[in-house]
């Protein structure tokens, strides 16, 4: 897409913001390290240092962090679509600032929990918003490849430190070590925020100027200026691809929530050591950040749904997997899996929801499909502690996986195609549905 004719919008298109996109997804890998500098070491502190044994009690750090995010998820899109993407982005890493030394000189459990609001709340606003910024400036062509780099960088970024994290651990202890990683990230993170990331809300509006027969103008009749009662409204229950996206991310994060606490602890009934567990945690985040890179170009060739109904079955199997493993062999397998069907997942979904929502009203249908997904931390952390506490670690791992299941059963029921690959566009390239869809609509 070629700039504007008034000449004041910029252009559209990977290439055409090569510069500002590379560094985003570079401010995305430190998000991404912010999670990873705890998640291998946490569950082991809770143990060594502070004496905690009960599992629902333990795992109040990963809810108190999953509903931390999915509230500012919220902000950081209604935010953004409001006053701009760059104000939010640097908003968001003032919030991590506290979030490594409260966990080097917590005193007790109560800190832990609270520096992983103020992490969800980083989170939230800073991962949120790359997103969009990222959405805004590839435009609607090659939007898969664009959330397939943006969350390996961010997930990628979760594995490398999450191992790193348990190799500092093993040698030179539980604190404070893994969490000087944090600091860095953050001093790193504000640096290239501040001073070299440029705002994309621009982007957004040539990309709103440009959109004739897009899956928005199909379904909602080109209306651009939607309350933000009806966008969540229409992205949570009401139209039918962005509500089941935004079903299916709340059991993809379910699942990540639930490892998150659990595996760690599952991994450690096997007598494995500190960089043994590191290295199972980080082949999930590992293998579903490099997989995205090549799972969200294959959504922009052969669509979204199909890729969403078969990642869900996949992580289904790695789950069961997990739980009838009993050995670093079988959890590794089990893990590599799970971390792929995770790659097919994530940046499909949020592909997905930018297919449909419209330019104007993006950020904020971002923000609520993003509340619904990392509300599954919480979720996972509540229902897998209590389901562990009462049955055992394994009756928690077999829940996700039945949940797993049930969320790919309903995506193939009810998602319909939102992205039309180029190859099968013919003479409806601007349609939304294939043409063989009963209730395709063709807007000339």
């Amino acid at each position: 897409m070629k700039q504007s004719t008034a000449g004041s919008l910029p252009a559209l298109g990977l290439r055409a913001n090569a510069a500002q996109f590379v560094l985003l997804v570079a401010v995305n890998a430190l998000v991404g390290g912010m999670v990873g500098q705890q998640q291998t070491v946490l569950p082991l502190l809770a143990h060594a240092e502070f004496g905690l044994s009960g599992y629902t009690f333990l795992f109040a750090y990963v809810a108190a962090f999953g509903i931390a995010k999915a509230t500012s998820n919220w902000f950081a899109g209604t935010l953004s679509d409001r006053y701009g993407r760059k104000p939010v982005l640097l908003a968001g890493w003032l919030f991590a600032i506290p979030v490594p030394l409260m966990l080097i000189f917590a005193p007790d459990w109560g800190w832990v929990v609270a520096a992983n609001v103020l992490l969800g709340i980083n989170q939230g606003l800073t991962w949120s918003t790359t997103v969009i910024m990222k959405i805004d400036l590839v435009g609607p062509a090659q939007r898969g490849l664009a959330m397939g780099l943006n969350e390996a960088a961010g997930y990628g970024a979760v594995a490398a430190t999450s191992m790193l994290a348990g190799y500092l651990a093993e040698h030179y202890g539980l604190r404070p070590a893994p969490f000087l990683l944090g600091i860095a990230y953050t001093a790193l993170a504000l640096l290239l925020s501040g001073l070299f990331v440029r705002e994309t809300r621009p982007h957004a509006l040539l990309d709103a100027e440009n959109m004739t027969t897009r899956a928005a103008s199909v379904r909602h009749g080109r209306d651009a200026n939607l309350a933000n009662r009806q966008v969540f409204a229409l992205t949570s229950f009401r139209e039918p691809a962005l509500s089941s996206a935004s079903l299916a991310g709340l059991v993809n994060n379910l699942n990540f929530g639930l490892s998150w606490g659990l595996f760690p602890l599952l991994f450690a009934t096997a007598d494995l050591s500190t960089s043994q567990i590191g290295l199972l945690f980080a082949l999930y985040p590992g293998v579903w950040g490099i997989g995205q890179m090549f799972t969200g170009a294959l959504s922009d060739r052969i669509g979204r749904k199909h890729l969403i109904t078969a990642g869900m079955l996949t992580q289904a199997g790695a789950l069961a997997v997990i739980a009838l493993g009993h050995g670093y062999g079988a959890w590794a397998a089990g893990t590599v899996l799970l971390g792929a069907g995770t790659a097919m997942v994530y940046p499909t979904l949020l592909a997905a929801v930018g297919d449909v929502a419209h330019p104007i009203w993006r950020g904020r249908a971002v923000g609520v499909y993003r509340v619904w997904r990392d509300l599954g931390y919480a979720v996972g952390a509540i229902m897998g502690g209590i389901i562990a506490d009462l049955m055992g670690l394994h009756a928690a791992v077999w829940m996700a996986a039945a949940l797993s299941a049930a969320a790919a059963l309903a995506v193939a029921v009810r998602m319909y195609e939102t992205h039309l690959p180029p190859r099968t566009a013919g003479p409806c390239g601007g349609c939304v549905r294939n043409a063989s869809d009963p209730s395709h609509q063709h807007v000339a």
